[in-house]
């Protein structure tokens, strides 16, 4: 699927001094804050990530806070869709104006009427909503179906 992509990253990850007995948790734990939010950072949803440390020593800051930095390199898988790409999502609502798909299981997205081709056409079998197409009899769109669609732009969440 479009929109998934690796990247390998060199970070410096700040751990509170109380955490240096376990380090490794400290900054797994400090890296899985980021997982399923948008970040500006890596421009897209961090979905998963997996870290070695680059050398035993830790920079202190200087300051009133006492965090020390850590320096890890990380391989880190990254959703983040572009106008164009190919999404695959399973349908979880329908109605006449649009249809409503989970891709990967967590984030939604929303296919309005005019983007729908138009030999799909809004019916109600059985006290339940499909797009029923017009030249094949059998090919419909319901909820629980898989469908594939085309990003036409991404709303990126806005920061104050």
């Amino acid at each position: 699927m479009d929109g998934l992509t690796t990247a390998k990253a060199d970070l410096t990850v700040y751990v509170h001094p109380s955490k240096s007995n376990k380090l490794a948790d400290a900054v797994r734990k400090q890296l899985s804050s980021l997982l399923f939010t948008y970040d500006e950072l890596f421009d897209g949803v961090l979905l998963s990530h997996k870290i070695s440390f680059q050398s035993n020593h830790a920079k202190i800051l200087h300051g009133l806070i006492p965090y020390f930095g850590v320096k890890v390199r990380a391989k880190l898988l990254i959703f983040s869709p572009k106008p164009n790409m190919l999404l695959e999502g399973k349908v979880v609502k329908l109605s006449k104006e649009s249809i409503h798909v989970i891709v990967l299981g967590f984030t939604s997205a929303a296919i309005m009427s005019e983007d729908i081709r138009e030999e799909f056409k809004y019916k109600i079998k059985h006290g339940a909503g499909c797009f029923a197409s017009s030249s094949h009899k059998w090919h419909r769109i319901k909820v629980g179906s898989m469908v594939q669609f085309a990003v036409k732009r991404s709303l990126k969440r806005c920061r104050d």
